[in-house]
């Protein structure tokens, strides 16, 4: 199945489908628009690929603003087709003014909201991942 027959069978933003797996990861994609919230995973990166749209996402580490204080953040936006790694530890924040298709490679069982959050808002999707249903058949 290709990325954007995938990204078709589904329109809920924030909620990833499992495409398939390679080894012990999952290759997710999934529709992003807004904000998410600010998370981080202790033990694993987390690879992102814009298909299309544009996808910012906000990173907590900066050097602080005062000695001993908070990281300071950043943002890096992506165009499509451009990958980013977020490193394992690193707090982060994606988000999508307009909207974005992404793909994910993820550990299976690796909870979207990551080990440590902010409070999950009703428009997140805190899920290890979604099958992915076939789409429906064209018949003409």
């Amino acid at each position: 199945m290709g990325l954007r027959d995938a990204l078709a069978t589904f329109e809920t933003v924030w909620s990833p489908r499992i495409v398939t797996q390679v080894n012990d990861y999952d290759v997710r994609v999934a529709k992003m628009k807004g904000d998410y919230i600010w998370h981080l995973h202790t033990d694993t990166d987390e690879f992102f690929m814009l298909i299309d749209g544009e996808l910012s996402i906000g990173l907590r580490d900066g050097e602080p603003k005062v000695p001993g204080g908070p990281p300071g953040e950043r943002v890096v936006t992506l165009a499509p087709g451009s990958v980013f790694v977020v490193p394992r530890g690193v707090e982060h924040r994606p988000s999508s003014v307009a909207g974005a298709s992404v793909l994910l490679f993820e550990p299976t069982g690796t909870l979207t909201v990551g080990d440590q959050h902010e409070p999950v808002p009703e428009h997140v999707d805190a899920t290890t991942g979604h099958a992915l249903t076939s789409p429906t058949p064209h018949v003409p």
